[in-house]
């Protein structure tokens, strides 16, 4: 029997290799992996929230809030307002200047000269009288002769005489009993203090402020009252220089006081010391 021819085995058909799967192999752990992956998506979202913000037109920026009004200053919606005196006529006195308002004429009474009681020496007195438009009783000298003394420096009336500009000048020592030669008002007391000498009792005060003003050698201060009384009123500067107060008061009928009472007020703020 003829021996067995051997065939070649046929080859196996090849057999198709298992999809590769890809490994991440950077040796982090799942718990890592799940933060980088964490991370990349919230940068892709940012991105993508970053370019549609890019496409979408800028926010109007928020306007900044108006500046703070700010506080009306002592003296200053300055005393109730004033006008500028410059074209006005100056009129210098004893030590002092004053601006006078148009139309205002010169009603000082000749000075009468001899020795004469002193009626109504004191300020508050004068301002009063001043108030009630009163002319001064005469004074008696020693000798028994009438004479009217002269209780102002100057003053000026509007043409129907309704209208007053005066200025006074006394003595600080009879103001206040002082050892020592007053140099400034502040030497008279504060302001408040000092509103018993320059305002009478019962008035009812409107404004008061303390003015300082430079003048050639150093500051000056000056006290400023303005008050009703009698149904009148009373704008009053005051001042002090060697010994002396000046003192400056404008007054009209209250009923008036609406219409000229800024004229007024300025021409009593005018006093100034030369």
């Amino acid at each position: 029997m003829a021996p067995a021819a051997l065939l070649p085995l046929a080859p196996s058909p090849p057999h198709p290799s298992p999809p590769r799967r890809l490994i991440c192999r950077c040796g982090a752990s799942r718990r890592g992996f799940a933060i980088h992956t964490a991370i990349a998506i919230a940068s892709t979202s940012a991105t993508a929230a970053g370019a549609s913000a890019a496409d979408e037109p800028p926010a109007p920026s928020p306007q900044p809030p108006p500046p703070p009004t700010p506080a009306p200053k002592p003296g200053g919606s300055m005393l109730g307002g004033l006008v500028n005196t410059r074209s006005w006529s100056q009129h210098y006195g004893s030590g002092f200047s004053i601006r006078v308002p148009p139309s205002f004429e010169d009603i000082l009474e000749p000075e009468v000269t001899g020795l004469v009681s002193s009626h109504n020496s004191d300020l508050a007195g004068i301002v009063r009288d001043a108030v009630e438009l009163k002319d001064y009783n005469a004074g008696m000298t020693y000798y028994g002769d009438k004479a009217k003394p002269r209780a102002y420096e100057a003053r000026f009336a509007s043409p129907d005489r309704d209208e007053l500009v005066s200025v006074v000048i006394k003595p600080s020592n009879q103001l206040k009993i002082t050892f020592l030669e007053a140099k400034d008002i502040t030497d008279l007391g504060t302001l408040k203090e000092a509103s018993k000498i320059f305002v009478p009792a019962g008035a009812k005060v409107y404004a008061a402020r303390t003015i300082k003003v430079k003048d050639e050698e150093d500051i000056r201060t000056y006290y400023f009252y303005e008050f009703g009384l009698n149904k009148q009123h009373v704008a009053l500067m005051a001042t002090v220089n060697s010994g002396k107060t000046y003192i400056a008061a404008a007054t009209a009928p209250q009923a008036k006081w609406d219409d000229d009472g800024v004229k007024l007020r300025s021409a009593a703020v005018s006093l100034t010391l030369s």
